[in-house]
């Protein structure tokens, strides 16, 4: 029985865990929140800051264990690395998870490296940027170099919300630390990609469409996504490109076996710039839809690769039907009075349904994938029909929430 050591306990890691219980492994979890539910799926838990790679470290000697693994997490991939580094266990390069860890870093990383990117430059603070800000057109993205799930990410047109939006992605950063880049108009979707890879070859990978909040609802943060739908609408000329542009990053990097969670944008002159990249399994459901839509289970191989088990048996598969993982969310904040669902969707289109949230608690407004209320995976018919349902959920799928004045 190998010893797996997982960062995190949270209910999003609860797959991963069960999933290793599973293949017969012992797991143990570890971080400072002991009423997390995932700690009660493993065999041991251990109270630690996982935000310090040393104080990991230590643990992981003490253990003695066989693996490591930060399931769905960006910021936690560098402890992974880090440690599987210092004591020989299978991981990707510290080096090169620190780089795709930190916007800034990647960006740097791409530009040297000949690839497509915006022009973007980081800062500590909001005179330093006032200095410069007139070497970037307009309209630019202000994001923190260390935030996910879209936190603290903005677009201003207009210089006189620069030290609103500053202010807000700093509260965002662990380092206090953002970049500024330029907006990048899409073709179509941006890029929603899941993949992995076996010692450097990118064997398997799923494109989708990534959905936002649709304009007319007015959303807090429209740069937090609402879903993922599979497969992608993209031309297959431009998803081979894709591929070809994400194999050349992985092979610079000198990446792994590994899953990977990709935000890819395309360009009108359909060039490719790759976003975000996690050295981790794309979160919100994505790795149970993919299995759904492809048959893979991406968790198992995430199991297996941080234990160094074989896995030259996975196989590119396309996938067959029309699927989606939505996130259930709200704009405004308040306290859940009810969600109604339209009978059709309900009947015809959801396969799996989970509310995170109760009745009668409070709701934040959606300013990051964080404050999601619950997620969904649907089936549809057609891409058609996918398509057009999503763009419509907010008529289909109405969250109520009183506001918390009234309450």
């Amino acid at each position: 029985m190998k010893k797996l050591l997982m960062l995190g306990g949270t209910q999003f890691q609860i797959p991963a865990i069960k999933k290793a219980r599973e293949l017969g492994h012992y797991v143990i979890t570890c971080d400072e929140f002991e009423n997390n539910p995932g700690h009660k799926c493993a065999h041991e838990y251990y109270s630690i800051n996982i935000f310090d790679k040393d104080a990991v470290l230590t643990l992981a000697k003490e253990l003695n264990i066989d693996g490591i693994i930060a399931y769905l997490s960006d910021s936690l991939a560098p402890i992974v690395a880090y440690v599987g580094e210092k004591l020989g266990l299978p991981s990707n390069p510290y080096k090169s998870v620190e780089i795709i860890s930190n916007k800034e870093k990647f960006r740097n990383f791409l530009a040297n490296n000949q690839f497509n990117v915006p022009k973007a430059k980081g800062y500590n603070s909001f005179e330093e940027v006032k200095r410069e800000i007139d070497h970037f057109k307009l309209p630019v993205i202000i994001k923190p170099v260390d935030s996910s799930g879209s936190r603290g990410v903005s677009k201003i047109e207009s210089i006189e919300l620069l030290k609103e939006k500053v202010e807000n992605a700093l509260s965002f950063s662990r380092a206090k630390r953002f970049i500024v880049e330029e907006f990048i108009e899409n073709f179509g979707y941006q890029v929603a990609a899941d993949g992995f890879s076996v010692d450097g070859e990118l064997i398997f990978w799923c494109f989708g469409n990534g959905h936002f909040p649709p304009k007319y609802s007015n959303p807090v943060n429209p740069f937090v996504p609402v879903g993922s739908s599979w497969p992608s609408n993209m031309p297959e000329r431009i998803q081979k490109k894709i591929h070809g542009v994400i194999q050349r990053l992985i092979t610079l990097l000198n990446m792994k076996t590994s899953a990977y969670n990709f935000d890819i944008q395309v360009d009108q002159q359909e060039n490719v710039y790759i976003v975000d990249i996690g050295a981790r399994n794309g979160g919100n459901k994505i790795p149970e839809m993919i299995k759904y839509a492809t048959g893979v289970d991406l968790i198992e191989y995430s199991i297996k690769s941080s234990l160094g088990e074989d896995c030259n048996d996975l196989t590119m598969n396309k996938p067959i039907g029309y699927w989606c993982s939505y996130l259930i969310n709200s704009q405004n904040e308040g306290i859940l009075k009810d969600i109604v669902i339209d009978e059709e969707l309900k009947k015809t289109n959801i396969v799996e349904y989970e509310l995170l949230i109760n009745k009668g608690e409070k709701v934040s407004a959606y300013t990051g994938s964080n404050h999601k209320l619950g997620t969904m995976i649907l089936k549809f018919s057609s891409m058609s029909e996918m398509l057009e349902k999503i763009a419509n959920m907010n008529n289909l799928l109405e969250v109520k929430v009183e506001d918390l004045g009234n309450v």
